[in-house]
């Protein structure tokens, strides 16, 4: 995959399983939490897409509350049970926008279905960015070497904040000063 930077014309959020059962499990819960929450609203300033999945909701539950309550109430969850999204019928259609070919991804966990469904999509072509500190695994040795995998990839694997500057782009903008109070805690 040739290097590339997060444009918020062609970037599209995936949020990937942020449910109560599955957070409650992974490593460093709140930081996850957090930076997702981070990401939906860089997301949101720059108007890029969100998109979200729920694996096996009737017995994992649905997306935690902290998360629902920063996406828009008109995005609905995927609900798949594969551990890869793209290997869920309709994915493709769920995630298909034309003028979107760029994702970010968040979630968990980071060694199974997040790293299933990056490879899959790097595989279809699309660049893809990884918020490492806003995904996790029950593991952190599971999450460091997911990072490293899908770094090998060809993702690029970032911290919330680098992905969020890329989306802004520069400073003394709206949009900076409205997400600058997030990386000044």
């Amino acid at each position: 995959m040739l290097p590339f930077r997060i444009e918020p014309g062609r970037a599209q959020l995936l949020l990937i399983d942020l449910q109560d059962k599955m957070l409650q499990a992974v490593f460093d819960r709140e930081k996850t939490i957090r930076n997702a929450g981070i990401l939906i609203k860089a997301a949101r300033t720059m108007g890029v897409p969100i998109k979200f999945t729920e694996h096996y909701p009737k017995g994992l539950g649905e997306t935690i509350p902290p998360i629902m309550e920063k996406i828009p109430p008109v995005v609905l969850p995927f609900e798949k049970i594969h551990f890869s999204c793209c290997d869920e019928m309709g994915f493709d259609e769920y995630l298909r926008d034309d003028r979107r070919d760029q994702l970010i991804v968040s979630g968990v966990e980071s060694h199974i279905c997040v790293l299933a469904t990056v490879m899959d999509l790097l595989t279809q072509g699309y660049p893809v960015a990884v918020a490492a500190d806003a995904c996790s695994s029950r593991d952190p040795d599971h999450h460091r070497m997911a990072c490293e995998a899908m770094t090998a990839a060809g993702a690029l694997v970032a911290p919330v904040e680098t992905l969020a500057y890329q989306l802004i782009r520069r400073a003394g903008t709206e949009q900076f000063k409205t997400m600058l109070p997030f990386f000044k805690a």
